[in-house]
């Protein structure tokens, strides 16, 4: 019995959630697994209702559970950066889901590009440091004063030429992105043992070393060491040069390690290149706790309630709890009958399909139990 804390949330994640949820009642019944679902309300009618975003009791909940299944998370009535912030970032962190792993793979006949080519990379994104920490703020202009603006004034000193820009009058806004050693030997591990598991030789570490020199370059020289101490091959790629590749030859990539900023925009291109948004799924995880699978798509406000959502990036994304899960045979029928339901057509209109988000699913629910 595996206890499973379902996370519907906004727009089409809970359309998606209830059919990617046919097909594991299908996995039950073929192979015998037993799940308890306990649904939570975590999202934006939550937040306007009540104020509140990720909670102590709610973190409470996810650490009992044996894995985390999520919808989407995102509403126009809410700030950007509100929901996303206070839930996502916020769980990713408290977990200390450090790792977000996607798989990038080709889906015949749904690939886009010019030259049909069998690819599948995986990406694995560093998932609570870099640019993502949320370590920014304003000062000056119209924001008025700010309790950072003595460090920043202090790394600005440091940083740049004030004859080139003036003085620090006005308005400035900043981020800051930032590196552990720990953080990032315990990252470089995971993507090492990874790829060998995979049978690989080699990863490639994607960063802007040649501009961002200092967080970058400590990167480098971690994975750098991991890389003989596991006997592997390490490539670099900087992430311009990665986008293009991806493009004219993504069939040379296996397992990618990529910081948080530049992971969450390569892997969106990952998604288009394998056929689209709606095939894209990801693992949060925490190799010792507890781990969220979701799909990579938005909430989709404009088509929410319309039955017309692409299930099949949520169904993936269940195949990675399962495996993660340890039910491994129970994950490849999964992704086999994903293959064979976009092999014969049956998609949702996204796709050039007829089928509703549920006629879909439970196509794929058929095919599961064949």
């Amino acid at each position: 019995m595996y206890h499973i804390d379902v996370i519907p949330g906004d727009g089409i994640g809970p359309e998606v959630v209830d059919a990617a949820l046919d097909v594991l009642k299908a996995v039950s019944e073929n192979y015998g697994g037993q799940f308890d679902l306990e649904y939570s309300d975590i999202g934006a009618e939550r937040y306007l209702r009540t104020g509140k975003l990720l909670t102590d009791e709610d973190l409470d909940t996810m650490r009992e559970s044996d894995a985390m299944f999520f919808g989407a998370v995102g509403d126009p009535r809410v700030e950007p950066g509100v929901l996303e912030r206070g839930i996502l970032l916020r769980m990713r962190t408290d977990l200390d889901q450090y790792i977000n792993l996607r798989p990038v793979q080709s889906w015949h006949p749904y690939v886009p590009l010019k030259n049909e080519v069998d690819f599948d990379i995986r990406f694995i994104r560093e998932n609570t440091e870099d640019f993502y920490m949320g370590a920014g703020g304003f000062f000056g202009g119209s924001k008025g004063p700010d309790s950072k603006v003595s460090i920043r004034r202090e790394l600005y000193n440091l940083e740049l030429d004030l004859h080139a820009t003036g003085d620090l009058d006005g308005e400035f806004a900043y981020e800051i992105g930032m590196l552990s050693a720990k953080g990032t030997e315990r990252f470089a591990d995971y993507v090492f043992r990874y790829a060998k598991d995979r049978g690989e030789e080699k990863i490639t570490l994607v960063d802007k070393a040649n501009v961002c020199t200092d967080i970058y370059g400590m990167q480098r020289r971690i994975f750098a060491e991991k890389a003989e101490e596991y006997g592997m091959g390490l490539d670099f790629m900087l992430a311009d040069a990665m986008a293009m590749a991806m493009v004219v030859r993504p069939e040379t990539f296996g397992t990618v390690a990529v910081p948080n900023l530049f992971g969450d925009v390569l892997t969106d291109l990952g998604a288009q290149i394998q056929g689209g948004l709606g095939l894209g799924a990801s693992g949060n995880i925490n190799p010792k706790g507890v781990s969220m699978f979701e799909p990579i798509h938005g909430s989709a406000p404009d088509i929410a309630g319309r039955g017309i959502a692409n299930p099949t990036a949520t169904v993936l994304a269940l195949a990675m709890m399962l495996e993660n899960l340890s039910m491994r045979k129970e994950a490849d029928a999964v992704r086999t009958a994903v293959k064979r339901c976009l092999a014969e057509g049956s998609a949702t209109p996204d796709m050039g399909g007829k089928l509703s988000t549920k006629g879909m699913a439970a196509r794929m629910a058929e095919l599961v139990i064949q």
